[in-house]
């Protein structure tokens, strides 16, 4: 249930809702005229807004979320309403905690608004495969876990794009609940909060229980923006507050684009909404990264990108994000012998072959759109008929990904949809590293 605006805040969702509005409604112009966005989103679940505890103190640890530091190190994320030390106190067992780690402490305005006190703590070196019990701000009515990944293959991701907060979210969120899974990784879209920061608080609290137990990694989406000219010119202001990612330690300088390796997979995050010419920062440091990756530590290479470079969806055809993203830097992804890039933006799903150019070569990644998560705009259910020989499954539903990493020649892709509250695999495929292929060596 939406949960009822204090002034200033209806206030500025009228303003956002005008500023957003223009682009819906060129959008709907657009389609009106023949355009490329002609597909008409289904009816999507209400969003659902989760309050504070009203039995949680201003020193109270909420919107927990953990993730990769590192080959052994975990940084732990929280938000206090009020003064907390930032200090994490954890140990293999419950209430026993042998280390603590003191961090730091920040906030952000966004017009009228401030947020919490945001506390954040890198912890390490911990043992992989592991689970750890720990507390936020020394606060020992809420205690929490999280599992540790395995240092060696195999080891298994949960991919979802375009989250959001909705009734269809948290079946989502309840399918992966279920799953035995090591790491998160999300392309884009996390809270769809869209100027209006009680969302992001609210996005907090709904993650928690998942995201307080395994590594969320995450990268931007066109809904983290939340730049309105004039009135706030910066944008990503809540999304570099609140979801810091471990961007130094690959050498790059900017929380929207960076990776890590993890067991034998070295993951990149792009970033779609902002520059990425080739003279860039960001092309320059994709370039230098791709050109350190050692196959025989790190086989498989998987990207994700928020804006997907191949679509055969009707929706967000002809963006700049998609088309000139990828006229930049498909030949770096291309030449290093990546593996596999998942996108969101595209509510729907949608697997492709391996394709560069436009055709299907052997040698280049697997494409695929998992914009699916749970939004609140609905569905993409609109595809360009026929399907491309490139593209192999399709289908406009809400759903999740996961990839388990089998071995370094191996790993093995589901894709479990979720339009009718039922976890069912409904796309599967068994993919072959690159660096495993002879014909690919470079």
């Amino acid at each position: 249930m939406r949960a009822p605006m204090r002034p200033h805040l209806a206030l500025l969702a009228l303003m956002a809702a005008a500023f957003a509005g223009a682009c819906f409604d060129l959008t709907r112009a657009a389609a009106a005229a023949g355009g490329t966005s002609t597909y008409v989103r289904p009816e999507p679940r209400p969003a659902v807004f989760i309050h504070d505890s009203n039995d949680e103190d201003s020193a109270s640890p909420q919107q927990v979320h953990v993730s990769l530091v590192g080959q052994d190190r975990m940084r732990i994320s929280w938000i206090t309403k009020g003064s907390a030390p930032p200090t994490v106190d954890f140990g293999k067992s419950p209430g026993a905690y042998q280390s603590s780690v003191t961090g730091n402490t920040t906030s952000y305005k966004y017009l009228l608004y401030k947020s919490g006190e945001i506390h954040e703590a890198v912890i390490g070196p911990l043992e992989p495969n592991t689970v750890y019990f720990y507390r936020c701000s020394s606060n020992s009515a809420r205690e929490f876990n999280f599992k540790t990944p395995p240092a060696q293959l195999p080891i298994k991701f949960v991919v979802i794009g375009d989250l959001g907060q909705t009734g269809w979210t948290k079946t989502t969120l309840e399918h992966i609940g279920q799953s035995d899974y090591d790491v998160l990784l999300l392309p884009g879209d996390l809270s769809y909060a869209d100027f209006i920061q009680p969302w992001w608080d609210s996005y907090g609290r709904l993650v928690e229980p998942l995201a307080s137990q395994r590594p969320w990694m995450v990268t931007q989406g066109n809904h983290e923006i939340e730049k309105i000219p004039i009135i706030h010119p910066r944008s990503f202001t809540a999304y570099n507050a609140r979801w810091r990612m471990p961007f130094e330690e690959s050498g790059s300088d900017s929380n929207l684009y960076y990776s890590f390796d993890i067991a034998g997979v070295h993951i990149i995050m792009l970033g779609s909404y902002t520059d990425f010419d080739q003279n860039s920062a960001q092309y320059k440091w994709l370039q230098a990264d791709l050109g350190k990756v050692d196959r025989t530590r790190t086989p498989w290479i998987v990207v994700l990108i928020h804006a997907p470079w191949y679509n055969s969806n009707t929706a967000h055809q002809g963006e700049k994000e998609s088309v000139e993203m990828k006229a930049t830097m498909e030949g770096l992804l291309y030449q290093a012998r990546v593996d596999v890039v998942f996108a969101g933006h595209v509510h729907a799903y949608e697997r492709f072959t391996r394709v560069y150019n436009e055709s299907a070569n052997d040698c280049s990644p697997v494409h695929v759109t998992i914009g699916d998560g749970g939004n609140r705009e609905g569905l993409a259910e609109r595809y360009n008929d026929p399907a491309p020989p490139i593209s192999l499954f399709r289908e406009a539903s809400f759903g999740h990904g996961r990839l388990e990493v089998v071995n370094s020649t191996h790993a093995l892709w589901t894709w479990h949809r979720n339009d009718d509250d039922q976890n069912v695999v409904g796309d599967s495929a068994w993919w072959t590293s690159l660096s495993s292929n002879p014909a690919c060596k470079v």
